[in-house]
């Protein structure tokens, strides 16, 4: 077998496949032995028809189809092995017609290959590290979220709502003289400032008490996902059952202690979150660090990227999300239903993210095989021996998790060594 690859226009190119009669043959041998199986024939135990009999009564033309099914996929995979170009996408057959016993068969496939980038600047790209300091009022702002998560919600007699309270509400929305579908509530807790009910509705509540009533008039958004209620203006007959304001603990150190075990004062435990807080935005530093020079890097590069990559990876991400979704006990289809939407707007609304994260990979295989980055033995055992622990499994378990090879494992080791170099090779600024 012979094979021949054309570049044409773009990532597109023809690989045009010479395959010897004896080859074509085999592969005819291959499916009468999967043919004479299926048929039945008066006189013939099934599977036990000689194949001259067979090609008198049939014709040898009715091998065709699947010596075709059994040659091409070798074929065409041999010829990739051979040419060493990269596919992305199923390729287009052509010239199957030419396809006769004990004859030489010449096919071709159009193919959509990976790209190529034209690798722009990526040493010696500038970037600024964000700062590190954690400040006495972020702290405290901390211990606040801690006392208002432990806040017991306290009726108030005759007192009006005031933001932060919670008010215990019975409601019915109106479009004109219209109720509408969704707009009624009853006994519904709605805290005043949280933001959860339309803009405006909220902050309307202020000053009222319970037993009191108002129409409380608001506009939708324009981009509201139902669309009959759409930028349109709405009337809410609202009646305050209840008022409840939030009672906070007292900030002490049997509170610190309460909040975390491994502390024995307050003073103890602001010095803790400090740290925690110290090091978590060391970690985001360094992460948007490495961010930034990837996505300078990629924003440099001249990438042709075909379609078929960016709609894969369209795919990858809807997949990703639905799993996500199940975690939370919703379907995609009950997704679709609460925002809106359908598959195809979904599909556009990832496909700048989807194009963003093919142009990144492609941007950082470019610099791996222009930097000659290496993923050696002892990388792929490191990080073997890191997940095994983390885990709690075996090396083989990983490897046979992984399905049955590190392949996956090194792409990903030479990703981030690649990352590092971009990291070792930047002008960081504080």
């Amino acid at each position: 077998m012979s094979a021949k690859w054309e570049k044409q226009e773009g990532n597109i190119g023809t690989l045009t496949i010479e395959v010897p009669a004896e080859e074509v043959n085999k592969a005819l041998d291959k499916a009468f032995a999967k043919v004479v199986k299926e048929i039945n024939v008066p006189g013939f135990r099934k599977g036990k028809m000689p194949r001259p009999i067979f090609e008198k009564r049939f014709g040898v033309e009715a091998l065709y189809q699947d010596a075709l099914e059994i040659l091409v996929p070798d074929a065409y995979s041999n010829a990739i092995d051979e040419t060493g170009i990269v596919p992305v996408d199923y390729p287009e057959i052509d010239g199957t017609e030419n396809f006769a016993k004990g004859q030489d068969f010449t096919f071709t496939a159009k193919v959509t290959v990976k790209p190529e980038p034209k690798l722009g600047e990526y040493k010696g790209l500038e970037v600024k590290k964000l700062a590190t300091e954690v400040t006495d009022e972020e702290v405290e702002a901390q211990i606040q979220e801690q006392l208002n998560r432990k806040a017991e919600l306290e009726i108030k007699e005759d007192e009006a709502i005031v933001e932060g309270d919670t008010a215990v509400i019975d409601f019915e929305g109106f479009v004109g003289e219209e109720a509408f579908e969704g707009g009624k509530g009853e006994d519904y807790p709605l805290e005043i400032g949280s933001g959860s009910f339309i803009p405006g509705f909220e902050e309307q509540l202020v000053g009222l008490k319970a037993g009191e009533s108002k129409d409380v008039v608001v506009t939708f958004p324009e981009e509201y996902h139902a669309e009959e209620l759409a930028g349109k203006e709405a009337t809410f007959k609202v009646t305050v059952k209840e008022v409840k304001t939030k009672v906070l603990p007292e900030l002490n150190d049997e509170f610190a202690k309460e909040i975390d075990p491994e502390v024995e004062s307050l003073e103890a435990l602001r010095a803790k979150l400090k740290e925690q807080t110290l090091e978590q935005k060391k970690a985001e530093a360094e992460s948007a660090l490495r961010d930034e020079l990837v996505e300078k890097a990629a924003e440099n590069a001249e990438i042709d990227i075909p379609e078929s990559m960016t709609h894969n990876e369209i795919h990858r991400m809807i997949d990703e999300f639905g799993q996500r979704l199940q975690m939370q006990g919703m379907t995609l289809d009950l997704y679709y239903q609460f925002s809106g939407q359908d598959e195809h707007a979904l599909h556009e609304q990832m496909r700048p993210e989807a194009e963003n994260r093919v142009r990144v990979s492609l941007t950082l295989e470019a610099i791996a095989k222009a930097e000659n980055i290496e993923v050696t033995e002892e990388d792929v055992n490191a990080e073997l021996e890191k997940m095994a622990a983390q885990f709690g499994m075996t090396n083989d378990q990983i490897i046979s998790a992984l399905g049955g090879n590190t392949e996956i494992l090194e792409n990903d080791i030479r990703t981030q060594k690649t990352v590092e170099f971009l990291v070792e090779n930047a002008k960081i600024t504080e």
